[in-house]
């Protein structure tokens, strides 16, 4: 623990803990990192590139915290992963989503280094970069599904049939026509880059983009949006939602900013400038107002906005080369760790000194508890004509 605390205020240092490392993954650099939902300390970070002409194959590394230097599965692929996520009720299958636009799932119980379902052309895969893959509730005829957004404009929803993947798309981006445009405009498909699914409203989620808008979608209408949100000026890289309070979701930009939302409203509640291109934001799992988020610069944020609503109370570089950035970043609920995933094929954690988690120190939050802070929030800097 870092003692020096007591003598900081609300302020609050992070503590690097272990690099994580594969021989096979220098090349590369970390595209995702996700934890386990049901193994806390079990993580998977994906490799690939970001360079359009330094595409080559990828890998996914399947690490434990309890052992820093190798990792516990690897799998080689034909072309880089750009996204994955664990399975919430089957921790051992692993939904992978690739740069060439195919998606797949590995079963970690399968001694095989081949994924056991993967999409192809005849199966509807993508034409251009998977950027995120998310898995369902089982559906109506309890078939394993999960989601995947891609740059060629489509959400699509993929169920695990016997032996294959069957793709359906459950909405197609469209560029929003400007007003003074011409009718014919507009048709045309957005490039897709992050969505995230409500909590607790099943058929709710939210699109972002490349132009900067985020799009508020329902399952239930593939032809239009239930809203949208002139949320940035450049590409969005992440939209996530409170883990606690069901209005309230974050979003993070290329335009070096991260902006709070409730979603009832176009304008963002809160705004923060970080002075460089935001990768990732984070909710804490065990506060509402609890976030954090990286930088291209190698920065660490990390804001409460029930103690600070316009600085953050950790603002701290954790790499030592001005050329390797920070581009993701992950939460485990039980372990209170930060997983960072860099450029040079890194992933480290960071722990989070006592400052940044006093509501878990002092046993004070509770699911009400938090969704009243955030709530107090809301109404402080909400305006009646904002709507």
């Amino acid at each position: 623990e870092d003692q020096s605390d007591e003598f900081k205020g609300n302020e609050g240092t992070l503590l690097p803990l272990w690099p994580f490392k594969s021989e096979k993954g220098k090349k590369f650099s970390v595209t995702a990192v996700v934890f386990n939902p049901i193994y806390d300390d079990m993580f998977a970070v994906a490799h690939g590139s970001y360079d359009f002409l330094k595409q080559s194959t990828g890998l996914v590394c399947i690490y434990s915290l309890k052992n820093p230097s190798f990792p516990e599965f690897t799998y080689t692929t034909d072309s880089g992963v750009m996204s994955l996520d664990f399975h919430p009720e089957h921790p051992y299958l692993i939904a992978v989503g690739f740069y060439d636009g195919a998606v797949a799932v590995y079963n970690l119980r399968e001694k095989s280094n081949t994924p056991a379902y993967i999409s192809s052309a005849k199966s509807g895969k993508h034409t251009d970069p998977v950027w995120q893959v998310y898995w369902q509730e089982n559906d109506l005829d309890n078939q394993l599904n999960f989601f995947s957004i891609s740059s060629d404009g489509r959400v699509t929803c993929w169920s695990l049939i016997k032996n294959e993947l069957q793709g359906t798309d459950i909405i197609l981006i469209r560029m929003q026509p400007d007003n003074d445009a011409d009718s014919g405009v507009g048709m045309d498909l957005a490039c897709g880059t992050c969505f995230d699914f409500h909590k607790s409203t099943d058929y709710l989620f939210l699109v972002g983009t490349e132009e900067g808008k985020i799009h508020k979608c329902s399952k239930h209408y593939s032809s239009q949006f239930l809203d949208t949100y002139d949320a940035h000026h450049m590409a969005v890289y992440a939209v996530r939602w409170n883990n606690f309070h069901p209005r309230v979701f974050a979003s993070c930009s290329a335009d070096w900013t991260v902006k709070i939302w409730d979603h009832n409203y176009s304008e963002p509640m809160f705004t923060f400038d970080l002075g460089s291109s935001v990768g990732d934001v984070v909710w804490s799992p065990y506060s509402a107002t609890v976030f954090g988020a990286v930088t291209d610069d190698g920065q660490v944020h990390i804001f409460d906005l029930s103690q600070e609503k316009y600085e953050p109370l950790c603002q701290q570089s954790v790499v030592q080369k001005k050329k390797t950035k920070v581009n993701h970043l992950a939460s485990t609920s039980i372990i209170l760790l930060l997983l960072l995933g860099m450029t040079g094929a890194n992933a480290m954690t960071l722990k989070l000194s006592p400052n940044l988690r006093k509501a878990v120190r002092e046993k004070t939050y509770t699911k009400e508890n938090e969704i009243a802070k955030m709530e107090k929030l809301l109404e402080l800097v909400r305006e009646p004509s904002t709507k």
